[in-house]
């Protein structure tokens, strides 16, 4: 099998990465796939949608930032953001000395249908919180959470949605499923017009954990 991907609901608390020296939950825990490795980062204390696959040519696609692809995120934050936080997160904040690239914002006016997390976030009765919606182009290191901080409102919880064509969907926490064909050509679509074609992606004989 050459060229495949998959789609992974990375739990909180797993690393995204096959092995880890202090015995920590890393992918290794949830996937026995032969070769695959993600395409991007989703750091331990974030939730959802992780890429995996063997193919070079579309962790490219996904990761190269010339590309812009959309990543779409749940973010549960501090108290209730105002216009002005808002707009400033929407044209860019100001991040190790580099502003980030516009995004789009929306505050969710009902809480989203999530599954609990294992560890519940740290509440505070004086202290209300609310879920954004924000879609961003790049992937710097810990983006969101450095983003929503640098506007007042730390980022309690943060679950990723989207990436580029590719939704999160009803796949459980720890659950995985095979992209299909048609999905990874997507990205060549998004990205620079053209379908992946470096190599054939093949999914005959993986089946889609926990289904």
């Amino acid at each position: 099998m050459q060229g495949y991907a998959i789609a992974f609901n990375k739990p909180y608390g797993v690393l995204p990465c096959f092995t880890d020296r202090d015995g920590r939950a890393t992918l290794a825990d949830f996937i026995s796939l032969p070769g695959v490795y993600a395409a991007g980062r989703l750091d331990r204390d974030s939730e959802g949608l992780l890429i995996l696959t063997s193919d070079g040519a579309l962790v490219h696609r996904i990761t190269d930032p010339r590309h812009r692809l959309p990543k779409v995120y749940l973010a549960q934050v501090e108290r209730i953001p105002d216009e002005l936080a808002l707009a400033t997160l929407e044209r860019g904040v100001v991040l190790s000395g580099r502003k980030t690239r516009p995004a789009r914002v929306q505050v969710l006016a009902e809480e989203p249908a999530v599954p609990e997390r294992p560890t519940p976030i740290r509440f505070r009765k004086t202290v209300p919180t609310a879920w954004l919606e924000i879609t961003i182009h790049e992937g710097r290191n810990r983006q969101v959470r450095r983003m929503t901080a640098a506007v007042g409102h730390p980022t309690l919880r943060l679950i990723r949605i989207a990436i580029g064509p590719i939704k999160l969907g009803d796949l459980k926490p720890g659950q995985w499923r095979v992209l299909t064909e048609e999905e990874i050509r997507a990205f060549g679509r998004l990205t620079d017009g053209r379908p992946v074609t470096r190599r054939e992606v093949r999914s005959k004989g993986i089946r889609t954990q926990g289904s």
